[in-house]
């Protein structure tokens, strides 16, 4: 099984994606992810998306296309696997549908999760880092013990850059022009929207559901 989780930043698609990659037993793959892996092993690929993301570019299409085909063609994606923040455009859509084809894996199931942008700019003017452990907190839903101070090591946590309303605003632009187009070329198929403003725990019943005729067809054969 190959699912899609589209969302904008801060939906929560880091938290779902570790889940669906649980149930299903698949590897849940981040661009980001397969991105810095590629950077961090030296290759060409990853030099060329260094360079690009360093002047502040985006990867075109046919780079991206080129990393994901890479990571997907790897032994634990036989069985499929889930993508969070690709594809981002209609063409890595139509590669992506593609390539599916070429290895015999089934067109994907999409999960939307659809949060509207007041809830977004709330949630992740509210998070909180700790600088020397790394560790996100959330004032909302996952605040730390001692207020301002990380549970682990006591440091003072701090508000990330990309965390200030200004950034936060300017990515779900970002993300609302791409994603619209990509949307509505999935909305015909196996596509489900889901209302990224309810609790985790929500969302993930009804990711279950979503996902349950799985089960059954593999529990069937």
């Amino acid at each position: 099984m190959v699912i899609l989780l589209l969302g904008p930043p801060g939906s929560g698609k880091g938290t779902q994606a570790a889940l669906i990659g649980r149930i299903l037993a698949i590897p849940a793959i981040s661009t980001g992810e397969i991105f810095r892996a590629e950077i961090k092993a030296g290759s060409e690929l990853g030099r060329a998306v260094e360079d690009i993301t360093r002047r502040g570019g985006l990867v075109p299409d046919e780079l991206t296309n080129l990393i994901v085909s890479k990571r997907l063609a790897q032994a634990d994606c036989r069985n499929g696997f889930l993508l969070d923040g690709y594809p981002r455009t209609v063409p890595q859509a139509e590669f992506l549908g593609a390539f599916l084809a070429g290895i015999h894996q089934p067109p994907p199931t999409v999960i939307h999760l659809d949060v509207p942008v007041e809830c977004l700019v709330a949630r992740l003017t509210a998070r909180r880092q700790c600088p020397q452990c790394g560790h996100i907190y959330n004032l909302l839903y996952q605040p730390p013990v001692d207020e301002g101070r990380c549970d682990f090591d006591g440091s003072a946590l701090i508000r990330r850059d990309d965390d200030r309303e200004e950034v936060i605003r300017e990515r779900i632009r970002a993300y609302e022009q791409s994603t619209g187009p990509l949307i509505a070329f999935y909305s015909s198929g196996n596509y489900h929207r889901i209302d990224g403003s309810l609790r985790p725990e929500e969302i993930s019943r009804q990711i279950e559901s979503i996902l349950e005729p799985v089960f059954s067809g593999e529990s069937a054969h």
